[in-house]
């Protein structure tokens, strides 16, 4: 298996001398992403011009990059669509879903989902609310309240997989089981999941999911997201954004919307055909890697990491959960000076980040991180406590800011 990952690793664009422990929040870049982009370029757009979008199967990429993703998310091809960003498909994926259970007002969440996609759920909430007889509310409970808080006048329930602080993993197996118990509809952020864990949402039940292409698909700053609808609610859906790219028939130029029959109906404009190829081509690397090895070697990282700092130093204190099986492909520590301690580490080597109010974070990416990497890591997070080198960086920080 670590034959596996010594490939993959040679795959990346790894600055020398930095152990990158962020790959949670921005993947590295591969060199085929680079060859493709100079190739798109050099080749398709400088010389095909607006030929490309047929010559350089631009118009199908989007389905292209999607069924790449779905084979990592165990959905079916032709369910996932790689398009707009995160907060864009989840705005779309909601209003769905809520058109659904139209009867129903609720829609439940967790006080640790990615506050991005409460704000979606907010906004959506106060537009419907200009016009509805009976009142939307946004439900925030608990993480362990949330199966008990799905009854039948839950329309919706929202959630992301891994805690993006502390790396928890929610028993979705057991939220979607009680979901389909009270006919509620689900939606699943992968952000903190796909490419970092097992997912089969065909297995599972999930009505719509969502992710980014930036973290652990690594295709760059402000890659494309991806979509899913499950199979049989495609004909059941309408899109509350009704562009283009989504109509039934894109070139045809009529003047009345119709949306597609296919998942092409969560389309809305023209898609960015350099962020999808850089996706596209980043893709490649998992060819030959299995998510179950993938998630072996997570575990097996991630526990020498813990096991390393704690032999290092009693100062961290794991915010994670300790058994790795409820952690996803990070690990997170409380530290008083969290965001000190990060710019201390950076200026040594070690990029991990930082969350409000004292999280630090560390990505274990398997691709491209091995043991090596995790020993020096320690060493160096043990020499920034131990001489406090976190000070003069809080000065500099403070220093910049003000």
């Amino acid at each position: 298996m670590n034959r596996i990952f010594e490939q993959t690793k040679l795959a990346f664009d790894l600055p020398k001398d930095i152990i990158y422990l962020d790959g949670n929040s921005l993947g590295p870049m591969c060199h085929a992403s680079r060859t493709r982009l100079m190739d798109e370029m050099d080749n398709q757009w400088s010389k095909k011009l607006i030929g490309g979008w047929n010559e350089s199967g631009w118009y199908q990429l989007s389905q292209t990059v999607g069924d790449k993703i779905a084979a990592l998310i165990g959905a079916d091809k032709g369910s996932v669509s790689a398009v707009d960003s995160t907060s864009i498909n989840l705005y779309k994926a909601l209003h769905a879903a809520l058109g659904l259970n139209s009867e129903r007002r609720v829609i439940l969440s967790d006080k640790s989902n990615f506050p991005t996609d409460l704000y979606v759920a907010q906004g959506i909430i106060k537009q419907l609310n200009q016009h509805a007889d009976k009142p939307f509310i946004l439900k925030i409970v608990e993480a362990k309240e949330l199966i008990s808080a799905i009854d039948k006048n839950v329309a919706v329930v929202m959630v992301t997989q891994v805690d993006y602080a502390t790396g928890r993993l929610l028993p979705i197996a057991d939220i979607i089981a009680k979901a389909c118990l009270q006919g509620t509809k689900t939606i699943v952020d992968l952000c903190h999941s796909a490419g970092a864990l097992e997912v089969n949402l065909t297995a599972l039940g999930v009505d719509f999911a969502i992710g980014c292409g930036y973290k652990y698909f690594n295709g760059g700053p402000g890659a494309p997201a991806f979509i899913y609808v499950k199979p049989s609610l495609l004909d059941k859906i309408e899109p509350v954004l009704s562009g283009w790219m989504g109509h039934a028939s894109p070139f045809d130029f009529d003047l009345q919307y119709r949306p597609a029959d296919s998942i092409n109906k969560m389309r809305v404009g023209t898609p960015s055909i350099l962020g999808l190829a850089s996706l596209d081509a980043a893709l490649d690397v998992w060819q030959g890697v299995s998510l179950k090895q993938l998630r072996a070697r997570s575990i097996e990282l991630s526990e020498l990491f813990i096991k390393e700092i704690n032999q290092h130093t009693s100062e961290l204190e794991l915010a994670s959960p300790v058994n790795a099986q409820m952690r996803g492909s990070q690990v997170s520590f409380c530290f008083e000076q969290g965001y000190a301690l990060v710019q201390a580490l950076i200026a040594q080597g070690v990029v991990g980040d930082f969350r409000m109010p004292n999280i630090v974070r560390f990505g274990i990416t398997p691709l491209y991180i091995d043991e090596a990497d995790i020993l020096q890591a320690v060493q160096k997070i043990a020499l920034v406590l131990e001489q406090r080198l976190w000070d003069q960086a809080q000065f500099k920080v403070r220093s910049a800011v003000t």
